[in-house]
């Protein structure tokens, strides 16, 4: 499960330090240490839930004898008012715990929420939606995690998973008279036979080079769906093709008809808003 995996444990414990959830004087001094309650979480928008687990981690990690109920799995349709979770036990864990938590929770689902969008948006067209790299530092894991909630699909988890030869690389090796060709080329002989090789290509010429030189999957970089119609038909199947840069909900269809097989989205993880999820603590009277 998610919130078991070492980095998200790791990050768990880094997040509950920032916040010195350990070290709350307000609560400390002023909550008594025996009393006891109920934490509620519920939707104040709707959405898709994702890391309903991991929220409930945060509380179990600042205080092991509280109790946790997940009342919808991940990937759930939330309405206003649905309520997603409760965590009982002491009330002074619970408010220690409870920003950190929902930190998680509100961004996870916010991603999940926006790619649901973007899934609803091309459906009955084939493409794939994915996500990049371009997550915040320490929550790659988790923001990739939300985006298949989400119903999305992952590119790269990390440089390691694959050979992405970007514009900085082309000029890079054209700096020693090197052609795209001949890159491609070397990438593919020097690689595991495990791994893809991905170029992003900017014109039908890079893109030809880019299929000589035997690429895997290509990139079509700020393109125009009328260019990346044209790409496709050049390709005509001898490459996976992506479509990337600068797209957004009022593109995204365009994007998927004109027959590509991913299309990338960055602002799923870099600048995700986040769902709107409170915590009400109850007592019983």
């Amino acid at each position: 499960m998610l919130q078991h995996i070492p980095e998200v444990q790791a990050l768990i414990d880094s997040a509950l330090s920032e916040d010195q959830a350990f070290n709350d004087p307000t609560t400390r001094d002023i909550v008594p240490q025996d009393l006891r309650g109920m934490g509620v979480l519920k939707a104040k928008a709707a959405g898709v839930l994702a890391g309903v687990d991991v929220s409930l981690a945060v509380f179990q990690r600042m205080d092991p004898d509280l109790q946790t109920e997940a009342l919808s799995p991940d990937g759930s349709r939330l309405e206003l008012g649905d309520i997603v979770a409760r965590v009982s036990g002491r009330a002074c864990s619970i408010l220690q715990a409870e920003r950190t938590a929902l930190n998680l929770l509100q961004r996870m689902s916010g991603i999940a929420t926006a790619t649901a969008r973007y899934v609803e948006a091309v459906e009955g067209l084939g493409p794939r939606i994915i996500d990049t790299r371009k997550t915040a530092p320490g929550m790659r894991y988790l923001d990739k995690y939300a985006v298949r909630a989400g119903g999305g699909f992952n590119h790269r988890q990390n440089l390691a998973d694959g050979i992405l030869i970007k514009d900085n690389h082309i000029r890079a090796l054209r700096s020693l008279g090197i052609s795209l060709k001949e890159t491609v080329e070397m990438a593919i002989g020097l690689a595991s036979h495990t791994i893809k090789v991905e170029v992003e290509v900017t014109n039908l010429e890079e893109l030809e080079d880019a299929l000589a030189g035997g690429a895997h999957i290509i990139m079509l970089d700020n393109m125009t769906p009328e260019e990346m119609r044209r790409c496709v038909q050049i390709v005509d199947g001898r490459a996976v093709i992506e479509a990337s840069g600068g797209i957004n909900m009022d593109s995204v269809r365009a994007v998927a008809e004109t027959g590509v097989d991913l299309i990338s989205v960055g602002g799923l993880t870099h600048s995700p808003d986040a769902l709107d999820i409170s915590l009400d603590l109850v007592f019983e009277q």
